[in-house]
């Protein structure tokens, strides 16, 4: 499917939706999908995201299909979003306004706030603050680990820290940071930018050093197994429940296929390592005699990312809080350079 096609689903899904449920105040196009022409072909494995806007807090709607295409629908409010200058400096939502995502916008607010980040999306200040606003979360979340936490928690708040250091220099780059491929996105920008050689080291990161291709194969069937156990269990209440559902199911497999066959394996191996942890956390909760199903695989997945313990993923943790000076001066020079031209 094209992408325009794919838009024109999620438009007439939104002005469904907001006939019958006032507390809708506005909604936009977010995700991989912004800025992307009407005519691009819409991968099987990506969504398309949309962001709903109340006065007052909604449930995520989380994923599903409609017409054919997998949407993924999120909610803010507008308190979370904040004013145009809140926005412009906030490397979350900053990009959905750099270009006319907007699909609902009776009260004119989000036009607005477009104008606003459209006019002043590459200034220097700007950018420093939104890449400023990356790295803090990083030390935030990286600092903050509790070994007390049961394991996917620990494995969570380990991981996604650990990959916003993907998301930084694409920040820095004016490019809409991605979840899923954000370690792809960061390959590029960097290569992009005369820094490939320091990709290595960013992906390590991650993975510790290496994860072969057969052996990412073998995690993603294991996976498979285990997603389907959890994708019949109730999971009402977890925010990402609706990604271990069929809707989300191309999501995980499909794209990790397409990642290993373009030799992006270890890359891979990010979502692969959420989507464990996230099945684990649901087991835990609702079916903890299940736990056999799910642990084995993701012991096996941790294993090979070596980051089995707690004390594992502090030094990891460490490691990357030490480097960040470093990436620093990366992400400065190429912000520089997308702002001189």
């Amino acid at each position: 499917m094209r992408v325009g096609a794919a838009r024109a689903v999620a438009v007439e899904w939104v002005r469904e939706r907001m006939r019958v449920d006032p507390s809708i105040e506005g909604a936009l196009f977010s995700g991989s999908t912004v800025g992307l022409p009407d005519d691009a072909v819409l991968p099987v494995s990506s969504d398309v995201d949309v962001l709903l806007v109340r006065d007052s807090p909604g449930a995520k709607v989380g994923k599903f299909v409609r017409g054919g295409v997998l949407l993924e629908v999120s909610t803010v409010t507008w308190a979370q979003l904040g004013g145009p200058e809140d926005v412009l400096g906030s490397w979350v939502f900053a990009p959905m306004f750099r270009t006319d995502g907007v699909i609902a916008d009776p009260s004119g607010r989000l036009a607005a706030v477009r104008r606003r980040v459209a006019a002043g999306f590459a200034d220097p200040v700007w950018v420093r603050r939104r890449c400023a606003g990356v790295r803090r979360r990083v030390e935030d979340g990286l600092r903050a680990l509790d070994a007390r936490a049961p394991l996917a928690d620990q494995v969570l708040a380990w991981v996604f820290p650990t990959s916003l250091v993907a998301v930084w220099p694409a920040v820095a780059g004016l490019v809409d940071p991605t979840v899923r491929r954000r370690y792809v996105r960061a390959s590029e920008m960097l290569a992009g930018h005369g820094f490939g050689g320091r990709y290595p080291e960013l992906l390590a990161t991650l993975d510790g050093g290496g994860v072969g291709a057969g052996r990412v194969r073998e995690h993603l069937a294991g996976l498979a197994v285990v997603f389907d156990e959890v994708a019949r269990l109730p999971r009402e209440g977890f925010a990402f429940g609706a990604d271990l559902g069929a809707a989300g199911r191309p999501v995980v497999f499909d794209g990790g296929a397409e990642l290993v066959a373009a030799g992006r394996h270890r890359e891979a191996m990010f979502w692969v390592l959420v989507t464990y942890a996230r099945c684990d956390a649901v087991v835990a909760a609702v079916a903890p005699e299940r736990a056999r199903v799910v642990r084995p695989g993701f012991e096996a997945v941790l294993a090979d990312l070596r980051v089995v313990s707690a004390a594992d993923r502090r030094r990891r943790a460490d490691a990357v809080l030490a480097s960040l000076p470093a990436w620093q001066a990366v992400v400065d020079a190429v912000s520089r350079r997308v702002v001189a031209g």
